[in-house]
């Protein structure tokens, strides 16, 4: 499994973010990481990449124990958080050297990746001067550059327009082939566009975790949602 979560429970003073979840993920799944604001989402994506540790339970990322091998996990996995960190000032190629240098990968690596994410045309503009969907391939790219066996997204499709969406979308596909994608979103249509398996916590617990076909069976997938967050 490319991410194991086992028993996962993570307090914020008295209140239990987290409360012994669980769940695996296999390499090439892209899954989406449902719940409404306050579920645990974020809490549990910034563990999976070791930003904060769970003060319960063991979760391994591509055979690393967040705790133990904090560094190993960081090569393993991609993030793109909900708010993209970019540095607008700095021009593409120059914000992706830049960081090239810090995951001691070479120039070739940087070209493959703005390839794939579809800068070519975009990389000697300045970030500040992309649309939204160009920003946000930016970020792609970036968690892409180390060459990451899990990919973390976390609300990737915020705010983009729909011809945006369907190009963002259509590259998260992309990488999943080779990939473990965890695709967080409060966009159901994006889930069911992109995502083959869905994960639901609801005040810190997982509520549902099955394939978007069974998941589907009788009801909308927003019927689903809404029957076990309210």
């Amino acid at each position: 499994m490319s991410i194991e979560v086992v028993n996962a429970s993570k307090f914020y003073g008295k209140q239990k973010a987290l409360d012994t979840v669980s769940f695996s993920i296999k390499t090439g799944e892209i899954v989406g990481f449902l719940g409404p604001n306050g579920a645990g989402k974020s809490t549990m994506m910034k563990i999976i990449t070791t930003y904060i540790k769970q003060d319960e339970g063991e979760i391994i990322i591509n055979g690393f124990d967040t705790l133990t091998k904090e560094a190993d996990v960081k090569k393993s996995v991609g993030y793109l958080p909900e708010h993209n960190p970019l540095y607008l000032e700095m021009y593409v190629l120059e914000y992706l050297e830049f960081l090239a240098t810090i995951h001691k990968v070479s120039k070739n690596r940087i070209n493959e990746v703005i390839g794939l994410v579809g800068l070519t045309p975009e990389k000697h503009k300045n970030i500040n001067e992309l649309s939204k969907g160009y920003r946000q391939r930016v970020g792609i790219a970036a968690a892409l550059l180390h060459n990451p066996e899990v990919l973390i997204l976390d609300e990737p499709t915020t705010g983009l327009d729909p011809n945006q969406l369907i190009e963002i979308r259509n590259l998260i596909k992309e990488i999943g082939k080779t990939k473990t994608v965890l695709f967080s979103t409060h966009i159901m249509q994006e889930v069911e566009a992109v995502c083959n398996r869905v994960i639901i916590l609801n005040k810190g617990r997982v509520v549902a975790d099955n394939t978007i076909n069974e998941l589907t069976k009788e009801k909308s997938l927003t019927a689903v949602f809404t029957a076990l967050t309210r």
